[in-house]
């Protein structure tokens, strides 16, 4: 399984997103700190989920990285969130 199909199927389960997009932003790094030649080491993720309603910033971010502490450890270098509750969405 790639990392972003992990990355989408923990975000799902987890989070029941409304909405959830996953960018693969690991070409652009070439050469670069944290890229070790496997690919799929830096992406954007933009997800909208009420789990997000009532919390900080920083707390729907640790929400995403504790789904995702698998990925981080290994893969993941880099992973720029947007986090949004529906409401925010609109």
């Amino acid at each position: 399984m790639s990392v972003a199909d992990s990355i989408r199927r923990k975000l799902t389960e987890g989070l029941a997103p409304l909405h959830l997009e996953i960018i693969d932003d690991s070409h652009r790094h070439e050469g670069h700190a944290g890229h070790d030649g496997r690919g799929e080491s830096h992406f954007r993720v933009t997800i909208v989920s009420t789990a997000f309603e009532g919390r900080s910033r920083v707390d729907r971010q640790r929400l995403v990285y504790g789904l995702l502490a698998e990925e981080m450890a290994d893969r993941i270098h880099a992973l720029a969130l947007v986090t949004r509750t529906p409401d925010e969405q609109r």
